[in-house]
């Protein structure tokens, strides 16, 4: 048993002593595809377009009980009763990245003016990203487009243009429809504007990444403001929804107590002298009414202060930790580490190659690789 154990430690030894001699013996060829490897991944670093990444991180707070129980007792000072905090539904922070996402906060932001270098008039991002006056050459970007994109350029040209689909008119606002260009742009916004959540810290971070820092910033103040804006809407929708609906009955119960008033008033001073029985019954159904009236408008009166309340209670305060600041340096491309990533990775494809090859070629009986590899030839 130990002498089979032997035999094969020494045959891993003998194969790893032959694997190291053909390497040594092809290194000219290795070093050969590392050093073009290299050189594609400096045309890579040189080319490659300049990005800025903005960011800032956000603390969102939320109201909750004691809060609630000291504006609660404020009201009951006032006359009011707040009852219970029908309205703090917690907002889990795992929905914010949806919210980013969503179509109504995209088509928001798409709208946004920025401010670029070359141009003196900030430029809508749909209009940036959109428009063939502000598109420039990218040499990176058209070989990507013309080797690793040519099946899609082929397909799409294959289809032709693609109507969107649009809705009919005088529809629901609830009903939102994408152009092609929004659709476009939606798909670049992903990859422009991220959001991070940091469960332990109990913040969220914002980012946003442009080819100018000045625009990245830009952007991703926009997104600050955008998100607290759409956080804060969700939150207080069913207390605002509430005190909506207190607001119109509280205009109505207004106008209609001041109505009163002034047909009581008007009768009053028609019917001063009179006292008549009929006149007596008339003046004491108006001042009922009147009462009644008041009594309603009242009640309406602290229903909307505590509506009111409840929408203050329940509104978020987002603490800003770190704002967004222009940015210095650029965030990519890391020059140096693509290339030493070509670098890393042309050695790998050489040596891959120089083992690979005489297996093929042993299979394949191309005299090609057969040349190409004399030792595959003589075995």
């Amino acid at each position: 048993m130990a002498t089979e154990q032997k035999n094969i430690q020494e045959e891993n030894e003998i194969d790893l002593v032959e694997i190291i001699c053909k390497l040594w013996a092809k290194r000219v060829f290795i070093l050969k595809v590392t050093a073009i490897a290299a050189c594609i991944g400096i045309v890579v670093a040189l080319f490659s377009a300049k990005q800025y990444t903005a960011e800032c991180l956000i603390a969102p707070h939320f109201n909750k009980g004691g809060s609630s129980s000291n504006l609660g007792g404020l009201a009951a000072m006032a006359g009011f009763n707040l009852g219970g905090n029908d309205g703090n539904d917690e907002l889990s922070p795992l929905l914010y990245p949806k919210i980013l996402a969503s179509v109504p906060f995209q088509k928001e932001l798409m709208q946004t003016p920025i401010r670029f270098e070359e141009y003196k008039e900030p430029i809508r991002l749909i209009d940036f990203y959109t428009k063939e006056e502000y598109q420039k050459f990218s040499l990176m970007g058209t070989l990507m487009k013309y080797t690793i994109g040519l099946p899609g350029v082929i397909i799409g040209a294959i289809r032709g243009e693609q109507t969107v689909a649009k809705g009919p008119k005088n529809q629901d606002s609830l009903i939102h429809t994408l152009t092609k260009e929004e659709s476009k742009l939606m798909k670049v916004l992903k990859g422009m504007v991220s959001i991070k959540l940091d469960d332990k810290q109990k913040h969220i971070g914002l980012t946003a990444v442009m080819s100018e820092p000045l625009a990245a910033a830009q952007l991703a103040l926009k997104a600050q403001i955008l998100l607290q804006k759409y956080v804060t809407a969700f939150k207080i929708e069913k207390v605002q929804s509430e005190l909506d609906f207190i607001e119109e009955r509280y205009a109505e119960s207004k106008k209609r107590f001041e109505i009163k008033q002034e047909e009581f008033a008007k009768f009053q001073d028609a019917n001063y002298a009179t006292s008549s029985a009929i006149a007596l019954v008339t003046k004491d159904r108006l001042s009922h009414e009147v009462n009644v009236a008041s009594g309603v408008y009242e009640e309406l009166v602290k229903q909307r202060e505590q509506a009111k309340i409840k929408v203050k209670e329940n509104t978020p305060i987002f603490t800003i930790i770190e704002p967004v600041t222009v940015p210095n340096e650029r965030s990519k491309p890391q020059r140096g580490l693509i290339c030493v990533s070509f670098t890393f990775l042309g050695g790998i494809l050489g040596v891959g190659l120089v083992l690979a090859l005489p297996f093929l070629a042993q299979i394949s009986g191309h005299k090609r690789l057969s040349k190409w590899l004399p030792e595959t030839s003589q075995e």
